[in-house]
């Protein structure tokens, strides 16, 4: 088994907000981009570490939603990080098809400043 075969989080450390969550980034290993923001409790982080590939909470259903459930576009876990704050997450993946439900590559394709 190789190192990045044994990811393991002790979650006992981290701040999970009043509702119990945690932000979570995700950035495709290879090319450095942010493909999304999500939300992780306890149980999808297990989710996350146990399958290989991201689970979130959705916020709006109140449900585990496992990314590319329904669309194929899975991210298969690399590694993952925490902040100095123990407050947010940093997930690194591998990214099959696109991050967006808009079909975009990365959710972060609107920019607020004009140039």
């Amino acid at each position: 088994m190789e190192d990045r075969d044994k990811i393991q989080l002790d979650v006992s450390g981290l701040k999970f907000n009043k509702d119990g969550l945690i932000p979570a980034i995700v950035q495709d290993k290879k090319s450095k981009d942010v493909l999304m923001l999500g939300y992780m409790n306890r149980e999808s982080i297990q989710a996350t570490l146990k399958e290989r590939r991201t689970c979130f909470y959705s916020r709006s259903r109140q449900e585990l939603w496992r990314k590319g459930q329904t669309s194929g576009h899975i991210q298969k876990v690399e590694d993952i990080f925490y902040d100095c704050d123990k407050d947010a997450l940093l997930v690194l993946v591998t990214q099959k098809g696109v991050a967006c439900h808009t079909g975009q590559w990365s959710c972060f394709f609107r920019r607020l400043i004009d140039r």
